[in-house]
Formats: C-alpha cells, sequence, structure tokens
C-alpha cells in the first residue's frame, strides 16, 4: 500500500531503527520500544478500522443489490 502515512511510518521507523543500530549502545531503550509498539498497534488497528468498514459497504450494496436475501433458497413452497 502506497498510503502516504504508511509510507511515512515505514520511513519514520526505518530512520529509528538504522539510529538504534549504528548508536554506541546498539539498541533501543526500553521507552523507544514502547512507542514503537504503540505505534505498529495504532496501525494495525486502524487497519482493521478500514478492512471492517469497506466489508460492511460491500455488504451492504449485495443487501441492496439482491434484496436481502435470507430465504434460504427453498423458496418456501416444498416442507
Amino acid at each position: 500500500m502506497n498510503h502516504p502515512w504508511i509510507v511515512y511510518l515505514r520511513a519514520y521507523l526505518g530512520v529509528r531503527v538504522h539510529h538504534a543500530r549504528t548508536a554506541p549502545t546498539r539498541g533501543a531503550s526500553a521507552v523507544e520500544w514502547v512507542i514503537i509498539t504503540a505505534i505498529i498497534a495504532g496501525v494495525a488497528l486502524g487497519l482493521a478500522t478500514l478492512i471492517r468498514n469497506l466489508v460492511e459497504q460491500q455488504q451492504g450494496e449485495l443487501e441492496q443489490t439482491f434484496g436481502g436475501g435470507g430465504e434460504g433458497g427453498g423458496g418456501g413452497d416444498t416442507p
């Protein structure tokens, strides 16, 4: 995906990881790990929300197209 926020977050995290690897202490502090984890969790939550909204939108379109469905395919004439 090339959404601007995703591109920005990937670049930001890439710079942070590069600095963490090349720093004299070689590693990130606990606070940095918490921040990185929070960013990743936020992105995951955002993507889950986006996917959910898209699925619900498609479901609504299908219900409008097929009139709601729910008949079970039997037609109601046979027991």
